[in-house]
């Protein structure tokens, strides 16, 4: 093998909850292999040395930078120390992923941008439902034009935990449906309105009500919440001419619905709506795990330098929603997103 041939060496940084999931994904890829995993709770790396023998684990950060084997690094650490990791690994003329969100704010998304460009390496952001099959089944029907123009989304992210330390729901399980109604639209929305409550913990939201208008004129109403009886992740769009229901938690995960209310004719003022039910159908759907998708779409990227789908701009975008939702919660009323 060459050295553009053989597999990239990647370190992962932080092995709390997302991390073994990384190093899993890495282990099954032909492209990559993990190569070094640093955390700073020493419990977190017995547990993945037990798992994974002969994997080196270290403590210092400065390792990872300074191996000149390393090719890329994985950071799934807390949102605040996004930037500040990212950008010694970009010094370093490593690539990066970074997972969601980018950075905490749009100014740390656009300087890690920047850099990334300047040393000439790979920056990607871990939007992992972006290669998840459901999602994009559903995105091809969208773009096929079969639900007609998109009217409304409506979509429940709620659970049970895991409450956040450093950030609220809206920066945690938000940046999922951002993620996934940037993708499905191609836009970002112009304006949004939110309203949250903090019930556990003071200062930081976890429960959380937003709508979304976007140019093309679509409305997305998304309820997040950590607290919740069940695990819910349901999505409906709604479309002149088909409807479509996303379950993540269903064995049929995306299911077409052939219903609506057909347009009223402007000639007949007596007119009354004339609703169509038909046919749902449910189609094949992929299984593969979408973070060996994703995985794979980095090592490309890194390999032929070419932009991922999960791409650093497209993760710019997000923070961007995000922001805009706090300035939102801050202000009380409806606040245009800076673009």
């Amino acid at each position: 093998m060459t050295a553009s041939t053989l597999p990239l060496k990647v370190a992962v940084v932080g092995v709390g909850y997302w991390g073994p999931n990384l190093v899993r994904n890495l282990h099954a890829l032909d492209d990559a292999s993990p190569a070094l995993v640093c955390d700073h709770h020493p419990e977190r790396l017995a547990t993945i040395g037990d798992r994974y023998p002969g994997l080196a684990t270290t403590m210092d950060y400065a390792r990872v930078l300074d191996d000149p084997a390393i090719d890329a690094v994985v950071i799934a650490t807390q949102v605040g120390t996004h930037a500040e990791l990212a950008t010694a690994a970009l010094e370093a003329g490593k690539h990066v992923l970074v997972e969601k969100p980018l950075a905490a704010s749009v100014t740390e998304a656009e300087s890690l941008i920047e850099l990334a460009d300047r040393r000439g390496v790979t920056l990607m952001t871990g939007h992992t439902f972006l290669y998840s099959p459901p999602v994009n089944v559903v995105r091809e029907v969208i773009e096929a034009g079969e639900l007609g123009e998109i009217q409304f989304i409506s979509s429940r992210r709620v659970n049970l935990g895991i409450h956040q330390p450093d950030v609220n729901v809206v920066w945690d399980l938000g940046a999922h449906d951002f993620s996934i109604l940037r993708h499905w639209l191609g836009e970002v929305p112009q304006r949004v309105a939110a309203v949250s409550r903090s019930c556990i913990t003071p200062g930081i939201a976890d429960v959380a009500f937003l709508s979304l208008e976007f140019p093309s004129g679509v409305l997305a109403n998304v309820e997040l919440a950590w607290l919740a009886p069940e695990k819910i992740r349901r999505t409906v769009i709604v479309g002149s001419r088909k409807m479509v229901v996303y379950d993540d938690m269903s064995a049929e995960p995306v299911r077409i619905f052939d219903s609506g209310v057909m347009p009223l004719d402007p000639d007949s003022p007596d007119a009354r709506p004339e609703y169509r039910t038909g046919a749902v159908v449910a189609p094949a759907v992929d299984r593969t795990e979408p973070l060996l998708l994703e995985l794979q779409d980095f090592c490309r990227a890194v390999r032929g330098g070419g932009i991922p789908t999960s791409s650093s701009a497209f993760g710019l975008d997000v923070v961007r929603i995000i922001e805009a939702v706090d300035r939102a919660l801050a202000a009380g009323v409806g606040v245009e997103v800076a673009l």
